[in-house]
């Protein structure tokens, strides 16, 4: 996955967990160590000054941090996909998005960096950046997810996100081609089927409403003829009586 995708893969740690309901891979500490650990490559200069990714441990406090982040990322495509409708996993549980942006902005800035200059004797001058102070494990997740997603929301792929449509499904993903509809193969398959089975139901209904006896015209015939022999009765009557 790109750099600036890195936002998306976090966003679709919340998933279908496969039956009917939603999955969170970012449930537990462990859950979080071993994605950090998946994305070390992009992260690696992020957690430099915690010993690197690829030996990254979270604690309760980083996950706290990387969930908060995860939160705003999702409150903010659902405002990027619009007027399509955003995943059904976030129905009425996100903050607004100018709330998402101030959450993602104060998370950017919990770890200050600023620029310095590397001229080995040998070689030609690179920028590097020095991080300021000595930032927690958790600062230096959450600035890192922050920094990825704002990268993500300026560039041109944000134009490209949408909320996979497949039934169940909750994920966002970048459409690669512009006849992309589905986060995935499998959730194709999944919404065709959805499809077929929504058609017979409706065929199967149509044909059952086309074959029911027409019950309220029997009954209103019913009590017309039962209105008449009343009143064929009552005209005998009075004749009796004249």
């Amino acid at each position: 996955m790109a750099a600036d995708h890195l936002a998306v893969d976090l966003a679709v740690t919340v998933r279908h967990d496969g039956h009917d309901g939603i999955a969170d891979d970012l449930a537990a500490p462990e859950g979080l160590t071993g994605w950090v650990r998946a994305h070390a490559g992009v992260l690696a200069a992020d957690l430099e000054p915690a010993g690197g990714a690829a030996g990254f441990t979270a604690d309760a406090a980083a996950l706290a941090a990387a969930v908060e982040v995860r939160t705003a990322v999702r409150a903010l495509f659902a405002r990027a996909v619009l007027p399509g409708p955003p995943s059904a996993a976030d129905a009425g549980r996100l903050p607004s998005a100018a709330q998402a942006a101030d959450r993602l902005n104060a998370a950017a800035a919990r770890v200050p960096y600023a620029p310095r200059l590397d001229w080995p004797h040998d070689a030609a001058p690179t920028a590097g950046r020095t991080v300021a102070g000595a930032p927690s494990a958790a600062d230096l997740v959450a600035a890192a997810l922050a920094r990825h997603a704002i990268a993500f929301l300026t560039g041109p792929d944000r134009e490209r996100l949408r909320a996979c449509p497949a039934p169940r499904c909750v994920r966002y993903f970048v459409k690669e081609h512009a006849r992309q509809e589905w986060c995935k193969p499998s959730c194709g398959n999944r919404a065709r089927v959805a499809r077929h089975h929504a058609r017979h139901r409706a065929t199967a209904a149509q044909r059952a409403a086309a074959a029911a006896p027409d019950a309220g015209g029997a009954t209103g015939g019913d009590g017309g003829g039962g209105g008449g022999a009343s009143g064929a009765h009552g005209g005998t009557d009075l004749a009796r009586e004249a």
